[in-house]
């Protein structure tokens, strides 16, 4: 039986969890306040973070002798393949410094490996963020020197397509999928023998109008709001990131609050609500293309997921490409479990970070 500590922090939490053969035994998620107030940047939360942990899990009489890995989530790297990686000093440094953004996430790694230095033990990331296995064509933007890149919820949408291919017995690598994450943010992959060929960039202002993000808008538009003097550079980010989509036409992200509009006569809120349905089916439609119309399935997963709204229209719109999959939410913890519990039985590979 393989034990595992998984680590999954956030910007205003930190949640983390004991798993046995990828079942959860044991999980927590710890509310951050005003602990963080006065340190210098982001490296500096992690004794923070790593003794609530530790006070938690002595509480549970939980031993850290009792693991056989520590896992964290994978934070801000340079482009990589999806799987398994064991944290080394050259992703300890490229976390550490932030090199490739800053993200509460760069902590994952981090933690899991000062923990599993502690018993002795190893530590592994997987399917972060920056997974890249994008074609060359998909990269190309209309304007030389801008590259569309890939930034997605790969975690789980890997989850998910590996979920779908043990139900239906059939390896991952032998599949052709689309994949949608619908949450806070929204992506849509194109899963072509288990590699992500194409995706649109959750985070950069590409793809659907989400929960909280503007997703891709007419760049004349764009262009005339960046010089009206009436914005930042960051005023802009945060409210394209983390105040658009239903957050800026309905003042509010909560799909559930949206819903109770929609069912008393809130006609806007409907509207609004269906639009990003919509968007998310062209999505779907246009990675169904680059997998030139052989489609397995298309699986609707996240949050929104939840919503049989969204479902029921995202679904309207697609059916006719493949069946559709419905697998509700997002839980990193028991993904990452999984994946690492794989990778620890020989089922996948476990690879190495190297610094470029």
């Amino acid at each position: 039986m393989l034990r595992l500590l998984v680590v999954n922090p956030g910007s205003t939490s930190t949640k983390f969890g004991v798993f046995e053969d990828s079942q959860a035994v044991f999980t927590e998620t710890i509310r951050h306040g005003s602990e963080f107030d006065g340190l210098p940047d982001l490296t500096s939360q992690r004794p923070v973070r790593e003794a609530l942990i530790c006070k938690e899990l002595e509480r549970q009489h939980i031993n850290l002798a009792s693991f056989d890995a520590v896992v964290g989530r994978g934070g801000l790297l340079h482009p990589l393949d999806g799987g398994v990686y064991e944290v080394n000093r050259d992703m300890i440094d490229d976390l550490s410094s932030c090199r490739y953004g800053t993200h509460a996430s760069n902590l994952g790694g981090i933690i899991a490996a000062t923990i599993a230095e502690r018993c002795g033990l190893k530590a592994f990331i997987a399917d972060p963020v920056i997974v890249d296995e994008m074609e060359p064509l998909a990269r190309l933007s209309g304007w030389p020197g801008i590259e569309r890149i890939s930034i997605f919820h790969a975690l789980n949408q890997k989850a998910v397509a590996r979920r779908y291919a043990g139900e239906v017995h059939e390896p991952y690598e032998e599949l052709n999928l689309v994949v949608a994450h619908m949450g806070g943010g929204i992506s849509v992959g194109a899963h072509r023998k288990g590699r992500v060929i194409d995706v649109n960039n959750a985070l950069g202002g590409d793809g659907p109008y989400s929960a909280e993000r503007s997703g891709g808008l007419p760049l004349f538009s764009v262009m005339e709001l960046c010089y009206s003097g009436s914005y930042s550079l960051e005023e802009l980010k945060r409210s394209f990131v983390g105040q658009g989509g239903l957050a800026a036409y309905l003042g509010t992200s909560d799909a559930i609050a949206i819903g109770r509009r929609i069912t008393g006569g809130d006609e806007y809120a409907r509207i609004i609500f269906q639009g990003m349905a919509y968007q998310v089916a062209k999505e779907v439609g246009a990675a169904a293309t680059v997998l030139e119309g052989d489609v397995d399935a298309v699986i609707l997963t996240g949050g929104l997921a939840y919503d049989t709204w969204i479902t029921e229209w995202v679904t309207r719109h697609v059916q006719f490409i493949a069946p559709v999959i419905v697998y509700p939410g997002e839980d990193e913890l028991a993904a990452l479990a999984e994946i690492v519990a794989g990778a620890l039985t020989g089922l996948i590979p476990i690879r190495t970070y190297q610094r470029k």
